[in-house]
């Protein structure tokens, strides 16, 4: 999942409207902002695989470190420690450590029987949406669009570039969403990894965007 992910970052500024957007989307994408650099550093392991499912030519042979239950809840606990140590913002801390785990509890729902409740553990979850591309666009879409209006309707932009900051984003999440999609499988691991750190650069637009809106009135 990628849509859903921003979406849940979006939606939970509704329940922490201090924390900046910035920070909901490193949250919601933690595991995925974490998992690149494991697999350059070959702790962990996936292998490209075009037809594994419908909709990811991606076969997630290894990664309890980033994406194990037991593990996420630690990086869980971790984010929102460090949070409010920063900022002593109770309601920000756990709003920011649920996002994390929301990844974990999306993935399941997409992904094949291939995430570990705990490192070295044999037993899998995963409900497989992604063998369906039309399922997987309902659900996924739904969380996003959702995630957008609750954002939308939250808060207000401040100038112009907070109005036509937001719709720009939303309309690049969208477009990487469908290349991802539609395009050719990555050319390798190692390409992968180096692009998956790219997804920095949308936590650092989150901080730039709530910049330039402000909570709504009412």
């Amino acid at each position: 999942m990628f849509l859903g992910h921003f979406g849940v970052g979006f939606g939970a500024k509704t329940l922490a409207p201090q924390v900046s957007l910035g920070s909901l989307f490193l949250a919601a994408q933690f595991l995925d902002l974490l998992w690149p650099t494991l697999l350059v550093l070959g702790i962990e392991r996936v292998r490209i695989a075009p037809g594994m499912t419908r909709v990811t030519p991606l076969e997630f042979v290894h990664y309890p470190v980033s994406h194990s239950l037991l593990a996420v809840i630690g990086w869980a606990v971790m984010v929102a420690a460090v949070y409010w140590f920063l900022r002593r913002y109770p309601r920000g801390a756990l709003v920011l450590g649920a996002a994390v785990v929301s990844h974990w509890l999306l993935d399941a729902v997409v992904h094949r029987p291939d995430l570990p409740l705990y490192p070295g553990g044999s037993t899998l979850a995963g409900l497989g949406l992604w063998a369906s591309l039309g399922a997987t666009l309902a659900v996924e879409l739904s969380v996003f669009s959702a995630g957008v209006w609750l954002y939308a309707r939250s808060t207000a932009e401040t100038d112009a570039a907070g109005r036509w900051g937001l719709w720009g984003l939303v309309a690049f999440l969208l477009i990487v969403y469908f290349m991802n999609l539609f395009g050719p499988p990555p050319p390798s691991v190692e390409a992968l990894a180096w692009v998956g750190h790219s997804q920095w650069l949308l936590v650092l637009f989150g901080y730039w965007l709530d910049r330039h809106r402000r909570q709504a009135a009412g």
